[in-house]
């Protein structure tokens, strides 16, 4: 079944090139300035608050009652990502013509957006391990050059997608 799309074409300003969007996971300034950089922002903190939840649940100290309430914190915090996808994929919807012979693309902006924001937190986590944890202190090791390796191929990922979205060689599915 076809799907229709927004009736205006898109310039490559419309879609945030991958250094707006990894610039909105570091520091959020830019948070009015596009609705998709926005919900990116709060997915980085999504996970964030994620990743402490599990830490927490998994130390050694934890007890059940701990661990429980971090497994309902991190199910809130699941459902708010979902949201989250949701608002990016609606401005998709809304904003983004499709070619009807174009490919498509298997995820959504909002996942993809998502995974990235995953990525970011676990490359920051990687790095701020203690110099003690280093046998050199300026040393980066192996997992953190994993994890910066992995966020870089996914931008690459990203960069290519919006690429071939703007040019209307992929299009992107709309839920």
């Amino acid at each position: 079944m076809p799907t229709e799309y927004a009736g205006v074409r898109i310039g490559t300003e419309a879609l945030p090139p991958p250094a707006e969007l990894l610039r909105a996971f570091r520091d959020g300034q830019n948070r009015n300035k596009h609705s998709v950089l926005a919900a990116a922002r709060e997915l980085v903190e999504c996970h964030e608050q994620r990743h402490q939840a599990m830490e927490a649940a998994h130390d050694p100290e934890a007890g059940n009652r701990r661990v429980a309430a971090c497994s309902h914190l991190v199910e809130d915090i699941d459902g708010h990502r979902a949201e989250l996808v949701g608002q990016i994929d609606s401005w998709v919807a809304g904003n983004v013509e499709h070619r009807g012979g174009a490919s498509l693309h298997t995820e959504t902006l909002g996942a993809v957006i998502d995974r990235l924001a995953s990525k970011w937190i676990a490359a920051q986590h990687a790095l701020r391990k203690t110099p003690q944890q280093r046998t050199h202190p300026v040393q980066v090791d192996g997992e953190a050059h994993l994890q910066w390796c992995r966020l870089a191929e996914l931008t690459d990922g990203y960069r290519d997608l919006i690429t071939d979205v703007t040019e209307h060689r992929r299009r992107l599915p709309v839920w």
